[in-house]
């Protein structure tokens, strides 16, 4: 996502500002309301792919969409979870928004239950029918950004007129025998998790998880971690310096180190041996949404850990940070494998250990993507390693805190790979909701 507000008067940034706080993962605070909205990327992003790489002509790859929106779609138990907590706070801020969650009782509707937004299928009928264009140019783009700015936010027609995607270059590493790609700077997750790829190279290995594995990992974590926070989150040459960290993510980077929610992600393979991982996120939600549109906008600019430098601070035109991380790799052998994960920070560390299950100590790939996790919690006042169930130990004298169950606090990594011999396998991670499927003839070698 882009910063908007191109021609607008400067005294108009800040403006309209409605921070909300919700109990959920322990405590949240975000701010929201059409001051919030970013300018989106994804469906530029998509029509780009498609360009390149695409076999289906554009409207058949957009017409399942079209068929879940005018049908209904059953509302996920992550995403119920998340709505117990926000549906009033953020999703009930205007009447179409509050109408697609409730029910006439103005209760939110049940998990499993349908939703069916208003206009939403209307809308992706266009983009099917006239090209991604129509959201940034066409009478779409007209609808949301009036609504937009009339309401007190700074997503202007010019801002979405104006939205090209870009193509970047990955941040690259090995693993074993394995070659990876990770999403380029201003993604800070592909380079985070890149760096701690490389530096794990050098942890102890064996047939499971030991105490010095564990260590090891806290260690790496929260060296990586404590020097986004340190040097990164505040940068304004964020992409540079962030190239300048990969770059050095050897034994000088820990030196260095010492010394200083709505996401969705799919992963996929074929057989030709090409893989596609692609990470999507509307922040917290804006609550927004423009109507007739029936689409939620997001609230990227109010997400308060990717805007360090504070609410609105970049100039119109720039790229804002992203956690994301989705990642690609092949084998020398000729094997191919997508994966990725939403979880705000937690995407990072939960990448870097399911590959580090899968490529190091030899786990199945349901079995890497199963496998308890941890997480290193940076503060000032000192790291928290958060600990799944079945993990040795923290080492003595860290600060710990124990989660009961695998929880979806720890990322939910999805992955798919397709072998030489052609056999694929699936994982979706049991912490989240989530589905494997195969499309074609080779549903009998599905391996999950």
């Amino acid at each position: 996502v882009e910063m908007p507000g191109r021609g607008l008067a400067r005294e108009r940034l800040g403006e309209g500002v409605v921070e909300v706080s919700l109990d959920y993962l322990g405590g949240m605070r975000t701010v929201v309301g059409p001051a919030s909205v970013a300018t989106p990327g994804a469906l530029a992003a998509y029509a780009l792919a498609s360009e390149r790489y695409g076999l289906l002509p554009w409207r058949e790859v957009v017409a399942p969409a079209v068929d879940s929106a005018r049908e209904g779609f059953a509302l996920p138990p992550t995403a119920h979870a998340y709505l117990t907590h926000a549906h009033r706070a953020i999703f009930g801020r205007e009447p179409a928004s509050f109408r697609a969650l409730h029910d006439e009782h103005g209760e939110l509707i049940g998990s499993g239950e349908r939703v069916r937004v208003a206009h939403l299928a209307d809308s992706l009928q266009a983009i099917a029918d006239e090209g991604a264009d129509t959201f940034y140019r066409g009478d779409l783009a007209a609808l949301i950004a009036d609504h937009v700015v009339a309401e007190g936010g700074i997503l202007s027609r010019r801002d979405l007129a104006e939205y090209r995607a870009e193509i970047g270059a990955p941040v690259r590493f090995r693993l074993g025998d394995w070659g990876g790609a990770s999403a380029a700077p201003p993604s800070i997750g592909g380079v985070l998790l890149g760096a701690m790829v490389r530096l794990g190279a050098d942890l102890p290995r064996g047939a499971t998880w030991t105490e010095a594995l564990v260590a090891g990992l806290i260690r790496i974590q929260d060296q990586v971690l404590s020097f986004r926070a340190d040097r990164l989150d505040h940068a304004a040459d964020f992409g540079d310096r962030a190239w300048r960290v990969f770059e050095t993510a050897d034994r000088r980077l820990l030196d260095l180190a010492a010394t200083s929610p709505s996401t969705v992600h799919t992963s996929t393979v074929d057989n030709d041996g090409l893989a596609c991982s692609v990470t999507i996120s509307a922040g917290y939600g804006s609550g927004v949404m423009p109507p007739g549109s029936g689409i939620w906008l997001n609230n990227c600019l109010g997400e308060m850990e990717l805007n360090k430098r504070g609410f609105q601070a970049l100039e119109p035109g720039s790229r804002l940070l992203s956690n994301m991380a989705p990642t690609v790799a092949r084998s020398s052998a000729g094997d191919v494998l997508a994966i990725g994960s939403p979880g705000s920070d937690r995407i990072t560390t939960a990448q870097a250990q399911v590959l580090f299950n899968y490529v190091m100590i030899g786990m199945s790939l349901a079995d890497a993507v199963a496998h308890p996790r941890l997480h290193v919690e940076p503060s000032p006042q000192g790291s928290t390693v958060a600990l799944e169930p079945g993990l040795p130990a923290a080492p003595t004298g860290a600060r710990s805190r124990a989660f009961e169950h695998k929880d979806l606090y720890f990322g939910g990594v999805a992955a798919v790979r397709h072998d030489a011999v052609g056999r694929f396998d699936a994982v979706a991670d049991p912490r989240r909701s989530g589905a494997t499927a195969v499309a074609g003839h080779e549903r009998n070698r599905f391996g999950s």
